[in-house]
C-alpha cells in the first residue's frame, strides 16, 4: 500500500483509483453497473480506476455508490497536535482572511 505522506500528486490519484477498483470488485459490481450506480459514464469509471482522472463531482459520485462516503468524514478535522492548538480550535470561530493594505496610490485613485 503507498505511504501517501511521500508521494506525488499523480502517485496520490493512481492509488485512489486502485483503492476504488478493488472494493467494487469486492462489491462484485461490474463497471456497467457502478456506472449505472453513480450517474457516471463507463468510460470516466475506467479513467478513475486505471489513471485516477476525474472531476471532484464525479469522484465523490463513485465513493457515494460504492459506500464510502464514511470514510471521507475524517478528510479535513481539525486535529490538534497539541494543548495550545486545542485551546486555540475551540476558541476559534468564524476567522477572515487578514485584509491586505491599499498602497498610498492606491487609496488616492479611489476617491
Amino acid at each position: 500500500m503507498l505511504d501517501m505522506g511521500f508521494a506525488t500528486e499523480q502517485e496520490v490519484r493512481h492509488e485512489l483509483g486502485k483503492r476504488l477498483r478493488t472494493k467494487r470488485l469486492a462489491l462484485e459490481l461490474a463497471q456497467a453497473d457502478l456506472s449505472l450506480k453513480s450517474g457516471v459514464s463507463i468510460s470516466t469509471i475506467k479513467l478513475i480506476e486505471s489513471r485516477g482522472q476525474s472531476t471532484l463531482e464525479n469522484f465523490v459520485r463513485v465513493v457515494i455508490a460504492l459506500g464510502l462516503v464514511g470514510d471521507l468524514q475524517a478528510l479535513f478535522e481539525r486535529r490538534p497536535l497539541s494543548i495550545a492548538m486545542m485551546e486555540r480550535l475551540s476558541r476559534a470561530g468564524r476567522v477572515r482572511a487578514p485584509r491586505h493594505a491599499k498602497s498610498a496610490s492606491q487609496s488616492r485613485n479611489a476617491t
